[in-house]
């Protein structure tokens, strides 16, 4: 990734020399008053969302992915772990980078006893939704940002705790989200543990209480359909935006979580 993030950070600064002054829009009283629609007002890289061609993903649209992208089963769904690392680099993982990388998100899935002690331990009548976002909270104590900035880390340099932080966090939360749905519809005291040997979106459904192998390639397909959604909604504008002001991941997260569970979301 150093590689990675120093290219696009050079060509970003060479984007504002040339283009900094560039008109790009109109803005009407209406767009303003009604929530900025159609106001262009970020830059997003990730994804990119048409109206009739749908998602695509780094430039991807999603037959290609599901026909390119690594996969558990021949002729399957594509596996959730290559399709972040899409994602996060531009370019799809050999076999020898998907195996590391799946490796590496599953160690860094692991939750505490503590950490799981007091996610159970929320009220069963709790809202999932607000489970999810005091839930990933309780991992907050080990942001690698908020060590970092409180250790003077070079601004230049605020993108590499960042990353841990967000491989961290995208590792644990489908820990911390099976034992919320037990929480809420099963037994919480007998969940089952993280299988080395699946994938991501397998062992979640394992972790859900699912053992069937149809069901574990719906949800490759379900999560990587729902992998990344542009920037400009509720959910992704507000971690962004709470983001902006140095929060960690942690917390931005839990905010963008937070909008996500409002009933005009979408």
């Amino acid at each position: 990734m150093e590689e990675v993030v120093a290219k696009r950070q050079g060509e970003v600064k060479e984007f504002v020399k040339e283009h900094g002054n560039t008109k790009i829009a109109d803005v009407t009283v209406s767009q303003v008053i009604g929530g900025m629609r159609g106001m262009p007002g970020m830059l997003y890289e990730t994804s990119k969302l048409h109206p009739v061609e749908g998602i695509r993903y780094r430039g991807h649209d999603l037959f290609e992915i599901i026909e390119n992208a690594p996969k558990a089963v021949k002729g399957g769904e594509p596996i959730p772990e290559g399709v972040l690392w899409l994602l996060l680099t531009g370019e799809y993982p050999n076999q020898d980078e998907i195996i590391d990388f799946q490796e590496e998100m599953f160690k860094r899935g692991r939750l505490t006893d503590e950490e799981e002690k007091l996610i159970k331990n929320f009220p069963k009548h709790m809202h999932p939704m607000t489970q999810l976002s005091a839930g990933m909270l309780m991992c907050q104590p080990k942001s690698h940002f908020a060590e970092a900035y409180q250790m003077g880390v070079h601004k230049s340099r605020y993108w590499s705790p960042t990353l841990e932080d967000c491989l961290d966090l995208c590792a644990k939360v489908s820990r911390v989200a099976a034992i919320i749905f037990h929480n809420c519809y099963g037994d919480n005291q007998h969940i089952p543990a993280a299988d080395a040997n699946l994938d991501y979106a397998a062992n979640y459904a394992n972790m859900l209480g699912f053992e069937n192998k149809d069901f574990w390639e719906l949800m490759r397909l379900y999560i990587v359909l729902h992998a990344d959604h542009e920037g400009g909604n509720v959910s992704a504008h507000t971690t962004h935006l709470v983001g902006s002001a140095l929060s960690d991941p942690y917390l931005s997260f839990s905010a963008g979580m937070a909008g996500l569970a409002g009933p005009l979301h979408g």
